[in-house]
């Protein structure tokens, strides 16, 4: 199995590494969830593993965890200008926020209690209708005033804002196929000129509202967006789960050619500028079995996150060696 592996096209071309990360001997992490960065660039890492935060540089070099923490299931992160890091536990069916040591500063949802949507797991089929927050939320986007915005999630079909205090502001959305209907809005995050963009998974799509919920267009024709992230020249990187891993009984791919996860470069238009896997390796570098999360960073490089256990190594369904966390240099 290859480690590194220079990957992607003339435009869009990446040294791949699945090894980036010097995690501490004995530390197991499993599945990494998500990666968001700090003032500074340094890089923290939410798991499903021994140590649920643990934060790197750059290089890789490892700094320190949070220890054994009390996460029902880690499941988006995403840390704010002034390094306040944001979390959303979707088993626990709460967001909270803490400092960069792990106090906690604000919680909001109450653990174990979801709102009622007549979903009774993750299944987002079940969903009957929409409710407040939340039932499995699944990530969240700050925006420049330091409100913020949070994606709900496995059992709900939702987008909930909220003041910088925490104070509930408004929430749109239904469950279905339609315009501002989802299923599964699985990462949000927040252009630039303040459109709201939320990855409607199932739907295969990605949609854009107004900050008051207006729905304004979507961009369709991906693979299951598991996540997505706004690069440094326009560019837009899409991490798709693709139809080969975490399917949901009873959904089937659109083809037997149908792709495995992904990462796909487009522009605002939608027009696919590159992609980077899909195909049936899965456990290498610049492969990917089960992505989840992808974050730029302030230079411009890219870090992958995939949840290899869940989506079926838990089962024996997935390859040895595939990687819960790459990162892909810009060359």
């Amino acid at each position: 199995m290859n480690t590194t592996k220079t990957v992607g096209n003339n435009d869009f071309q990446f040294e791949a590494n699945s090894q980036w990360a010097q995690r501490p001997a004995g530390v197991n992490w499993r599945d990494v969830v998500a990666v968001h960065f700090t003032a500074e660039n340094d890089v923290y890492v939410y798991n499903r593993g021994d140590r649920e935060m643990i934060y790197f540089c750059s290089q890789g070099n490892y700094l320190g965890d949070w220890g054994e923490t009390d996460f029902a299931r880690p499941h988006g992160l995403t840390i704010s200008k002034q390094n306040e890091v944001f979390c959303t536990d979707d088993f626990a069916h709460t967001v909270t926020k803490y400092d960069l040591q792990g106090n906690l500063l604000l919680a909001l949802g109450t653990r174990g209690c979801k709102s009622e949507t007549g979903a009774v797991d993750v299944d987002y089929r079940k969903i009957k209708y929409s409710a407040g927050p939340f039932n499995y939320p699944t990530n969240l986007a700050i925006a420049s005033d330091e409100s913020f915005y949070v994606s709900d999630g496995y059992g709900n079909a939702r987008i909930h804002h909220f003041a910088a205090t925490g104070d509930h502001l408004r929430s749109w959305g239904d469950p279905g196929t339609r315009p501002a209907q989802f299923a599964v809005p699985h990462d949000i995050r927040i252009h630039e000129n303040g459109d709201i963009w939320v990855a409607d998974r199932e739907n295969d799509r990605i949609q854009i509202f107004s900050p008051y919920g207006n729905f304004i267009r979507l961009l369709d024709g991906l693979a299951r967006p598991a996540s997505f992230d706004f690069g440094p020249d326009g560019e837009i990187y899409v991490f798709e789960l693709g139809y080969r891993a975490g399917m949901f009984p009873g959904n089937e791919p659109p083809s037997d050619a149908a792709s495995g996860g992904r990462l796909t470069v487009i522009n605002e238009r939608g027009d696919v500028l590159c992609r980077i896997g899909g195909g049936n390796a899965t456990d290498g570098a610049g492969d990917f079995y089960a992505p989840h999360n992808v974050r730029v960073d302030a230079v411009g490089d890219l870090y992958l996150t995939e949840v290899v256990w869940a989506a079926g190594g838990d089962r024996g369904l997935a390859p040895q060696g595939c990687s819960a966390l790459q990162k892909l240099t810009r060359i």
